[in-house]
């Protein structure tokens, strides 16, 4: 089953100095209904200005992923770790029992990130941050692995949850195909342009799916675009 959520359904929010849409019950948003997908418990679309972020403040039991598509985001952390991501980098940081951190946009131009968060798979862990760097060019009409527990390299993420997450490019015309076992559930959002998901649901920019006993799913863009795609438990 292919349900789909249209962008404009997501809760929105204006800070001025910064502006979220939420997929998921979030802070002043919260529906039952909307709370989680498998362990996937967030995903924040953040537009955050020059200078400007999210000062010091704790997270506990969560796996947390961060992936700038524009711009770049300055992490700093009470583990002693700070970073500064640009497009082609992630951040992954598990809070484990307990840790602080800081995002900010240390430069001048707007910064968009993806965060999201997951569930654990065991509680306690001891608190950790990575930044890893993909080769965006590898995206190119290919499912590249960014983050993962079970696919390991230099360019993926590690995280304590049985999930994969891969970006991709598809050229205009171009078809991808994605195969898992069953009992497993799928995370599906357009980042830019069109797509088609087996051959009946149409999904425009920032629009996502969520996808449950469907083992095989196609992919197609008549118009090319750059899309993710989750696999959970």
């Amino acid at each position: 089953m292919i349900r789909h959520y249209p962008a404009a359904s997501r809760f929105s929010t204006d800070l001025g100095w910064l502006v979220s849409h939420f997929s998921f019950s979030f802070g002043e948003y919260y529906d039952p209904e909307n709370s989680r997908f498998g362990p996937m418990r967030v995903l924040n679309d953040d537009y955050v200005q020059g200078g400007r972020g999210f000062g010091a403040h704790p997270h506990r039991e969560m796996e947390i992923v961060s992936i700038v598509l524009e711009g770049q985001l300055e992490h700093q952390d009470s583990t002693g770790h700070r970073a500064i991501t640009t497009f082609g980098g992630v951040q992954r940081m598990t809070a484990g029992t307990g840790i602080i951190h800081s995002e900010v946009n240390p430069g001048k131009e707007e910064v968009c990130l993806l965060q999201m968060w997951f569930d654990p798979e065991e509680r306690g862990l001891t608190p950790s941050y990575e930044t890893t760097e993909f080769n965006p060019a590898e995206m190119k009409n290919y499912l590249l692995p960014v983050v993962s527990k079970k696919q390991a390299g230099p360019n993926i993420a590690s995280i304590h949850q049985d999930l994969t997450l891969y970006l991709s490019v598809l050229d205009p015309g171009r078809k991808l195909s994605f195969e898992q076992p069953e009992g497993r559930r799928i995370f599906f959002m357009v980042l830019e342009g069109k797509v088609t998901l087996n051959g009946v649901n149409e999904l425009n920019r920032r629009d996502s799916a969520r996808i449950t006993d469907t083992a095989s799913l196609l992919i197609e863009s008549s118009t090319g675009a750059r899309i993710m795609l989750i696999d959970l438990p």
